[in-house]
């Protein structure tokens, strides 16, 4: 793999390294951030923002599907490319179709609401952030000691979810009134930019790559499909990873519209929004040390499936309860949001049910992370039309719970169960 090792065990270190960031790394960290935060801006308005300029809540739940099955592709492609061709090839690849869609989308699509050639451009896009970021997670896989995974993948979902659940939320708050809606989607092109310069320039790394090996991009392609076969609990990883998100993308395709139906303004909502990631970017470092100390499969179990599925039905039945009262509506979703931090030792358990392969293991498991914003959105419109509001956030509680029983068999080799 190109620029890649496995790290060994040190003693002292930086205090990027004893937070349990590998410091060759740090730079990387900080360009997922601000890649993620313009990646992830429209996401908490662009659902009523279509269905008040004229669309269906089924064509805005379609186009976000479409989304999301492109997403959930270059999910799985960023694992197994990464080991083929390199992380920071695969990283470059994906800022580039992520600008391609994006100049598509917004110059072309969006403007006049042509929804012929939002679909196709909008889908394009979806190619690039899990490329770009999840390929970056590949590699801190490799890089980082065992014994401090939990924290290093604690602190990319810290920097994924900080830019795209709350920077991104908390701009728009502000650029929509400032900048319009259309010059802010526009805007997040430079921060993409600058987030791509931190990543892929200001981290450097001057290891020599490795020799190339005739058939190995092949077979790393077909390793990624053959890991299921060779260890099925990847397969569980994978299912529950999907699990772990699905109401993240399916909320906001119907929860803006049922809040405002309950008071709540668009603002108010992005504020929510914004607020719960905040709560979930914090827990994403509570968790990668819980994990650590706790147990990794305990701490998904008990913090994530169960304590997401009850949290999901109190954040949905509080303005029934409460009425419009936005610190009521906002506390469970608050806590909804802490306790999905509690997948977040999922990353370091996956890859650690291999001895070798971890891109491959990766590529399940990214591709669990892709899938939820196709199965999110497609859940929402489904069902919404047949069972109501009510009836999808039944769904995707009964999920979480189903997850927690899933995790229950995800066990660790017999050498390995001290952190399992």
């Amino acid at each position: 793999m190109e620029n890649i090792q496995i790290a060994t065990s040190t003693s002292g270190g930086s205090l990027s390294e004893r937070a349990g960031i590998p410091r060759q790394l740090t730079w990387g960290y900080l360009g997922i951030l601000i890649f993620m935060m313009g990646d992830g801006m429209e996401q908490g308005w662009l659902s009523p923002y279509l269905i008040e300029h004229g669309m269906s809540i089924q064509q805005s739940a379609t186009l976000f599907t479409v989304y999301g099955i492109t997403i959930a592709v270059s999910s799985w492609f960023s694992g197994v490319l990464s080991e083929g061709f390199g992380v920071k090839r695969t990283m470059l690849a994906g800022l580039a179709l992520y600008l391609l869609g994006t100049v598509g989308f917004i110059g072309y699509g969006i403007d006049g609401l042509h929804y012929s050639i939002m679909l196709p451009t909008y889908a394009l896009r979806g190619f690039g952030y899990p490329l770009f970021a999840y390929s970056f997670l590949v590699w801190i896989t490799y890089v980082s000691p065992q014994r401090k995974l939990g924290r290093a993948v604690g602190w990319f979902w810290f920097v994924f979810t900080g830019g795209l659940n709350v920077l991104g939320a908390y701009y728009s708050s502000w650029a929509i009134h400032h900048l319009g809606y259309i010059n802010t989607l526009w805007s997040a092109v430079g921060w993409v930019l600058i987030g791509a310069f931190f990543a892929l320039v200001m981290n450097k790394d001057t290891r020599p790559r490795e020799k190339a090996v005739p058939g190995a991009k092949m077979k790393e392609l077909v390793k990624g499909l053959t890991i299921i076969k060779e260890e099925p609990k990847v397969m569980l990883g994978g299912l529950v990873r999907i699990i772990n998100t699905t109401a993240q993308f399916a909320f906001p395709v119907f929860l803006p519209t049922y809040m405002a139906s309950h008071g709540i303004s668009t603002t108010e909502w992005l504020e929510i929004w914004g607020t719960i990631f905040t709560s979930n970017i914090l827990f994403n470092l509570i968790f990668g040390f819980v994990g650590d100390q706790m147990g990794w499969r305990n701490t998904v179990m008990w913090f994530g499936g169960i304590g997401c599925g009850i949290s999901t039905l109190l954040f949905y039945y509080a303005p029934q309860l409460m009425g419009n009262n936005f610190w009521m509506i906002l506390l469970p979703g608050v806590l909804w949001g802490a306790l999905l931090a509690g997948y977040v030792p999922l990353s370091a358990l996956v890859p650690s049910l291999v001895k070798k392969d971890k891109g491959a293991a990766m590529a399940v498991l990214n591709l669990g992370a892709g899938l939820p914003v196709f199965v999110g959105p497609a859940i929402v419109g489904l069902f919404i039309g047949i069972i109501g509001n009510a009836g999808v956030i039944w769904i995707l509680a009964i999920l979480y719970f189903i997850s927690a029983l899933l995790t229950k068999f995800i066990t660790l080799p017999n050498n390995a169960k001290t952190i399992q």
